[in-house]
């Protein structure tokens, strides 16, 4: 059964009800999702930028998907990838290769509408 990473741009429209949101639903509500915990703290610091609560969306986030941990594996299969990605994509962060790797290693496809990732066409749901 494969699974799914649900990324920030992912969760932030399904959270708003929009077009892309109803996109990534099926994924999100599938019992198969992941969300890695740098997606958390993204989606924290958003919410906190624009002076929203995050209590219930994370408590949401929490029950809907399994939340995968920065481990020494992701950690270095990011640096590796960041390294590898920085020379192909602008503006790629060290926060998008935690994603990859996070789905690399879970054997998930993303699922985003993040244009840093839409070159990977075997391994993203593109939502947009």
């Amino acid at each position: 059964m494969e699974n799914y990473l649900i990324d920030s741009f992912a969760w932030i429209e399904y959270f708003s009800g929009s077009n892309a949101g109803a996109i990534a639903r099926p994924f999100i509500e599938s019992n198969r999702g992941i969300t890695p915990t740098i997606v958390i703290a993204e989606l924290s610091e958003k919410y906190r930028r624009e002076e929203l609560s995050f209590d219930e969306d994370l408590d949401f986030i929490t029950r809907r998907t399994n939340v995968i941990s920065l481990d020494t594996s992701i950690a270095e299969k990011a640096g590796s990838l960041s390294h590898e990605r920085k020379q192909k994509v602008k503006s790629w962060g060290l926060a998008d290769s935690i994603v990859l790797a996070t789905a690399r290693i879970h054997n998930a496809k993303i699922v985003t509408g993040d244009e840093h990732f839409l070159d990977l066409t075997g391994e993203v749901i593109p939502i947009r």
